[in-house]
């Protein structure tokens, strides 16, 4: 059999994440995510962790001169047609992704803001909430935080203490995104599962238009491990698969949205998406 033609490569998406032993989330989602839509996965280990369905209980940082060459390396063999940045570890680290993207800049960047797991632990301190702000939200294409994330992002430390806002009366949504916007990204999907509304609304905002499209979902019974990372893959495989920002986002939510329902749970907390239902549906290992 002849190699194939560039033209007839799977499209390869980067994903910049820290590994998740369980599967359930980070590197391991970005992988089976982008694989099971059609796309060839290029993997930069930004952090090692200690994490099950329960909680993450230790992070530790690759060293960025090693997540340099990982990226370098790895550029300079393939063509990347879309990054997907996740966890990142260390301030250090996202300096030297902002470098890498900043050399690529007719590529799209899907940027999942982890700052916390979903039992609530830190995952991000102020400095590296900085750094997203003023380095890598300038270089992002789709920004996809859920409402938690998007109003610690845009408030920021400098202005946590003004009083603005409280957990009493939470900075408005629509404000937060135009924020973020503000910052230098180009679109912001902003994701309501822990919003208190009967279905879940994630609404999509571009910049100088604002609010472009709104989609709702049932609410799914229990919690999900990465669903915030399988979103932001689904949408780096649209993306570089040639789709438009909102057909992309579109295709992911539904995506995403049959994953979790599809979803089961082999540990003692959360569910975890099944990325590969449609392969399983097909073999009947899922009821239709």
């Amino acid at each position: 059999m002849l190699p194939r033609s560039p033209q007839q490569l799977p499209p390869i998406v980067l994903t910049f994440a820290a590994s998740d032993p369980s599967g359930g989330a980070g590197m391991q989602a970005d992988l089976m995510t982008l694989s099971s839509l059609g796309c060839h996965p290029l993997s930069v280990t930004t952090a090692l962790t200690v994490q099950d369905t329960v909680g993450v209980g230790c992070v530790l940082a690759i060293d960025s001169d090693c997540v340099e060459d990982q990226a370098r390396t790895l550029l300079e063999d393939m063509p990347v047609a879309a990054f997907k940045i996740g966890l990142l570890g260390s301030i250090e680290n996202i300096v030297v992704i902002a470098e890498i993207l900043a050399d690529y800049p007719g590529l799209p960047v899907v940027l999942d803001p982890v700052l916390a797991s979903g039992r609530g632990d830190e995952l991000a301190d102020e400095e590296m909430i900085s750094g997203l702000r003023e380095l890598l939200l300038p270089l992002t294409t789709i920004l996809t935080p859920n409402s938690l994330e998007a109003r610690r992002l845009a408030v920021g430390e400098e202005r946590a203490g003004e009083g603005e806002h409280d957990e009493a009366s939470p900075a408005p949504l629509a404000e937060c995104a135009q924020t973020l916007l503000d910052l230098g990204c180009e679109y912001v999907l902003l994701t309501g599962t822990h919003e208190n509304t009967a279905r879940v609304v994630n609404d999509l905002y571009a910049q100088r238009l604002g609010l472009v499209r709104s989609d709702a979902w049932d609410r799914l019974h229990g919690s999900y491990h990465g669903s915030g990372c399988t979103l932001a893959s689904a949408i780096a495989a649209h993306l570089a698969r040639g789709l438009s920002i909102d057909a992309a986002v579109w295709a992911a939510q539904e995506y995403t949205w049959q994953t979790l329902a599809a979803g089961f749970r082999p540990g003692m907390g959360q569910y975890i998406p099944d990325r590969f239902y449609q392969t399983r549906l097909r073999s009947g290992a899922l009821d239709a």
